[in-house]
C-alpha cells in the first residue's frame, strides 16, 4: 500500500523554507544598505520591501546591528574562500595570486562584498566591530602569503609584499563603489579586466 502524501511539510523542508526566506531578508537588507546606506535604512524599510513585518525582520535575522554584522561577514567569508581555493590552483605562484584577485573583484562588485566596501567600521556595535576587524585581518594576511609565495618562486618582481597588497586591494575595492551590476560589463569581465592591468602595469614594454 502507498503512503499518502502528507499536506504538511517534513522538518527538511520547513528547514529549507526558513533559510530561503532568511536569504531573502539578508539579500534584500543588503541591497538596500548598499543603495541608501546603512544610517539611513531602516528595518521597517526592509520589512516595507519584502512585504512583511518588522517581527519577521527580527525571526530571522535580529536588530539591525545583527543583520548588517550577518551582511559583512558573508562578504568577507566570500574573500577568505577565495583565497583557500587560489591556494589549491595549479601553477605559479603568480598563476595562484591572479586567481584570488580577480575573484576578490568579482566579490567585491557583489552585494555582500559591495557591503564589506561600503560599510565603516563604526556602523557596527564594539563586539560587531571586532568580529569584522578580525575577518579583515584573515584576508589581508591570506594576500600576503599569495604575494609572499610569488615573490619567492620568482614569477612576479620582489618587493614589499606588505605594501603591494595594499596597493591590490585598494584598487580593487573601489570598483564596489563604481561598478553598475545593470551595466554593459559583467563583474566577471571587469574583474579580469583590472587585473590584467594590474599585473602588467601601464608602461609599454620596452623590446
Amino acid at each position: 500500500m502507498n503512503e499518502l502524501n502528507s499536506p504538511f511539510p517534513t522538518p527538511q523542508q520547513r528547514q529549507e523554507e526558513r533559510e530561503a526566506k532568511r536569504s531573502a531578508v539578508l539579500r534584500t537588507a543588503v541591497q538596500m544598505f548598499n543603495e541608501r546606506g546603512f544610517h539611513q535604512t531602516s528595518l521597517d524599510d526592509v520589512a516595507a520591501r519584502l512585504g512583511v513585518s518588522k517581527p519577521t525582520i527580527y525571526h530571522y535575522l535580529g536588530n539591525k546591528d545583527q543583520v548588517l554584522l550577518e551582511c559583512v561577514t558573508i562578504g568577507l567569508s566570500q574573500l577568505i574562500a577565495a583565497a583557500e581555493a587560489a591556494r589549491g590552483t595549479p601553477g605559479s605562484g603568480a598563476d595562484r595570486l591572479t586567481s584570488f584577485l580577480r575573484r576578490y573583484a568579482e566579490v567585491n562588485m557583489d552585494d555582500f562584498g559591495r557591503c564589506v566596501i561600503r560599510t565603516s567600521e563604526e556602523a557596527l556595535a564594539p563586539d560587531s566591530r571586532q568580529q569584522f576587524r578580525a575577518l579583515k585581518r584573515r584576508i589581508d594576511a591570506a594576500m600576503r602569503t599569495l604575494i609572499e609565495e610569488a615573490m619567492a618562486d620568482g614569477s612576479i618582481a620582489p618587493g614589499d609584499p606588505k605594501l603591494l597588497g595594499f596597493a591590490l586591494a585598494g584598487a580593487l575595492n573601489w570598483p564596489a563603489r563604481w561598478h553598475d551590476p545593470g551595466g554593459p560589463d559583467s563583474a566577471e569581465t571587469l574583474a579580469a579586466s583590472l587585473v590584467d592591468w594590474l599585473a602588467r602595469g601601464f608602461l609599454p614594454r620596452r623590446r
